[in-house]
């Protein structure tokens, strides 16, 4: 009979974090950042507070976990589009759908509530800057770069063009989380904003 394989202290201690995590992500997605209390969060993840606050600290180290793994997640995702012998519409194409695919799960919707609800200073990092601000705007800008390295588009028009698709994913993602858009609407945006996108990013340099 095959013996079990003991898992060392640090997989244990990555796995108990990984639980809490997703606890945490999941019951602000199902029942709202207020109705999240500590209970909630030990009851999904099966442990105690005490570890929580072994591996966190308390609430505001839970709460900048989550973000930061939504921060990670959402880089992994934009990751997997393809880049290597991919034309510039293939590529507005896969990064729109793996974006879309952030921007309408569990992990965003908790990243909303609590930007939403928590204070300054519960997601704030040492120096006071939110760790919303500086985490999301570098994973979204490495990303970009690496998807669109061949597009030269003076610096304001980048920004303006990202700022765009940011508020198209917002959009759509509270309007789904009002479940008031049904997929097939939400399936025509997403091909409004890749065409928006390659009109864009091809326009002659005059009309940028």
């Amino acid at each position: 009979m095959a013996q079990p394989v003991r898992r060392t202290q640090a997989e244990r201690t990555a796995a108990t974090r990984e639980a809490i995590v997703r606890a945490v992500v999941e019951s602000i997605a199902e029942i709202g950042f207020q109705r999240t209390t500590a209970s909630e969060i030990t009851r999904r993840a099966g442990v105690t507070w005490g570890a929580v606050q072994h591996h966190f600290g308390g609430k505001d180290g839970i709460l900048r976990a989550v973000l930061e793994d939504s921060f990670d997640r959402f880089a992994a995702r934009l990751a997997e589009v393809p880049v290597a012998g991919a034309s510039l519409e293939e590529r507005i194409s896969g990064f729109v759908d793996r974006a879309w695919e952030h921007f309408s799960s569990p992990d965003y919707r908790s990243t909303f509530e609590i930007l939403l609800n928590a204070s300054d200073e519960e997601v704030a990092e040492q120096d006071g800057e939110p760790i919303w601000q500086s985490e999301m705007f570098a994973s979204w800008n490495r990303v970009w770069g690496e998807i669109f390295a061949d597009v030269e588009l003076p610096r304001r028009r980048t920004v303006a063009l990202q700022t765009f698709a940011i508020s198209m994913f917002s959009g759509m993602a509270a309007l789904a989380m009002l479940d008031r858009a049904i997929e097939p609407v939400r399936s025509a945006e997403l091909e409004l904003l890749k065409q928006a996108l390659l009109r864009e990013m091809t326009a002659p340099a005059g009309q940028r």
